[in-house]
């Protein structure tokens, strides 16, 4: 059986999805079940069971012999969080007791990081393994991803297969819940819907045109398809970007939403808000070579398939995949 956590979230559920179209049900889903706004979100999928997340643990060491993979999905992704504790106990420290079962009995694990453990990009976008001890996180949550990067490459004994994925921008079906935290895409269709217009901020670098900052936005359907492409193939460990390699500004995502709901563009500018002004990035771009070199080669969706897709079958109706 697989063993995905973090199964009743955003991404957690879709990958759940994908694993059922592909045949595979036998599957254990772990998460905090409590929360009612995420049922939707695996109450329809194939499964065996689910675990609570705090008795994960437990339920593994009784149940390793069954265990064929682990997923580790589940974290706690609030940017706008600074108690570091929260960040230790449910994205470092769970991460650690995951790994350390996984290198115990001897079962493959992928597991996910983030782009927010490259701050600013002051050392770009690569995923060398060599520059993850230098980046900066401008978070207690990207810092907590970058922690357990940094410790994972510092273990002596590992899972006989894993991998770590840097998550950029990513967006699609199943994050209704997320509220504050949801895609910009999510919020420009919200906004459109509302006031049939939509704002974006101004840029306050003289590099950049308003609504020309750039961000590597990657639909959540292909991010699954890769992440399941590392469950089938088991190859290369280590740490990988994923996102597109394409970075794209927020105007040509607002156009692209409003083109998806039909309607014409109406789009403002609005001051940055002066409290994150100064740690606002304007660039981001996942270096994806080393995906490529070990021989991922399936195209990614382009952002404007993506809205188009995401908006018109998933998002208008707030439907789950």
């Amino acid at each position: 059986m697989i063993a995905i956590t973090g199964a009743a979230g955003f991404i957690g559920s879709v990958m759940v999805k994908k694993l059922n179209l592909m045949g595979i049900d036998d599957l254990v889903l772990v998460d905090d079940f409590s929360k009612a706004e995420k049922e939707s979100n695996w109450k329809s999928k194939k499964y065996r069971s689910v675990i609570e997340r705090s008795n994960f643990e437990f339920w593994a060491k009784q149940n390793f012999q069954h265990v064929e993979f682990v997923i580790h999905i589940g974290a706690r992704t609030d940017t706008s969080e600074f108690n570091t504790a929260v960040f230790d106990d449910l994205n470092l420290n769970y991460s650690k007791m995951i790994w350390n079962f996984c290198t115990e009995y001897e079962i493959p694990m992928i597991y996910a990081s983030s782009a927010a453990t490259y701050g600013m990009g002051e050392l770009g976008f690569d995923d060398e393994h060599s520059i993850i001890p230098k980046l900066k996180p401008l978070n207690p949550y990207g810092e907590s991803k970058n922690n357990f990067d940094i410790w994972v490459l510092t273990q002596k004994y590992t899972p006989p297969f894993w991998a770590g994925f840097k998550f950029f921008n990513v967006y699609g079906p199943n994050e209704y819940h997320k509220n504050r935290m949801a895609s910009v895409i999510f919020h420009a269709e919200k906004q459109i819907k509302e006031n049939g217009k939509l704002k974006l901020f101004k840029s306050h670098h003289p590099d950049f045109e308003d609504g020309k900052q750039l961000r590597d936005f990657i639909y959540v359907m292909d991010l699954v398809d890769v992440l399941f492409w590392f469950v089938e193939h088991k190859k290369s460990s280590g740490i990988y970007n994923l996102g597109t390699g394409k970075a794209r500004t927020f105007l040509d995502l607002g156009i692209n939403t409003f083109k998806a709901l039909n309607l014409t563009p109406k789009i403002e500018f609005i001051d940055t808000p002066v409290d994150i002004r100064e740690k606002y990035q304007y660039f981001t771009e996942a270096n994806m070579t080393k995906l490529r070199d070990v021989g991922y080669l399936k195209d990614f969706y382009p952002l404007e398939d993506g809205i188009e897709h995401y908006v018109k079958n998933f998002l208008k109706e707030k439907k789950i995949f």
